[in-house]
């Protein structure tokens, strides 16, 4: 909820009245705890959300990306700041491979690329967004079927051929993707039936629908330097390192 919100409910339920200046200022000030995992990390999914930025007096407020990693152990969110991220995943017990799960944004890619070393990482696309991505094709049902069912086994280059005749930018499109990602596309089927790994990044996503829920209330609109702390804030409470 917002400061004001808060600070409504302490007084009413304690007596004690917390103005908002004052919740602001002990959430810019706290140093907020980041999980630490104990064990190796298996995997980890990356995705962005966008919160809304203040801007000066008659301007239009704009929309800018954070970026999110999520593991077993919780999950770290800033705002530009993508190393931050990084340089607190590197510093925890990584398994070998590492499963990276995301959808197919370049910047995503790009920030995965950061996670441990190459040989050390396993890169998967995101199940749901490549089948997603599928359907956007459009056409015939019968062969959007037959290429889900490639997919899922891993079958790329039998995919490919399905849309090979097609002249709609959609089909081009999305052949395109496939070989930019081929190498992240695996056996789903074979990956699911071994518990091998997660094949999908639902994971993050529910992070950062969570954390929307505080950064997108109504009418919320944030100043750029204090985003970072109210991010590490609704983390911090999401992997439940505080309690409010």
């Amino acid at each position: 909820m917002s400061y004001a919100n808060a600070a409504s409910d302490v007084a009413m339920l304690t007596g004690i009245r917390v103005s908002s200046k004052t919740q602001q200022r002990l959430v810019q000030g706290h140093d907020f705890p980041l999980p630490s995992a104990v064990s190796p990390i298996p995997e980890a999914c990356v995705d962005g959300g966008k919160v809304r930025l203040r801007t000066p007096l008659g301007e239009i407020s704009v929309w800018r990306d954070y970026k999110a990693i999520v593991t077993p152990q919780g999950l770290v969110a800033n705002l530009y700041d993508n190393q931050f991220l990084l340089d607190w995943l590197n510093a925890q017990p990584l398994e070998t491979p590492i499963t990276c799960l995301g959808d197919g944004h370049d910047g995503i890619w790009k920030m995965i690329a950061g996670i441990a070393l190459p040989e050390q990482r396993r890169e998967i696309l995101d199940w749901y967004h490549l089948i997603e991505n599928l359907h956007k094709v459009g056409g015939s049902l019968k062969r959007l079927r037959q290429a889900e069912d490639y997919l899922w086994k891993g079958r790329v280059d039998e995919t490919i051929a399905l849309f090979a005749a097609m002249k709609r930018k959609q089909a081009r499109n999305f052949c395109a993707y496939l070989e930019k990602h081929r190498h992240r596309i695996v056996n789903y089927d074979y990956f699911q039936a071994e518990g091998i790994c997660s094949i999908g990044s639902g994971a993050v996503e529910s992070g950062i629908k969570q954390i929307d829920r505080r950064v997108h209330i109504s009418g919320a609109q944030w100043k750029t330097e204090n985003v970072p702390q109210v991010l590490a804030h609704r983390a911090a409470y999401l992997n439940g390192l505080i309690s409010q």
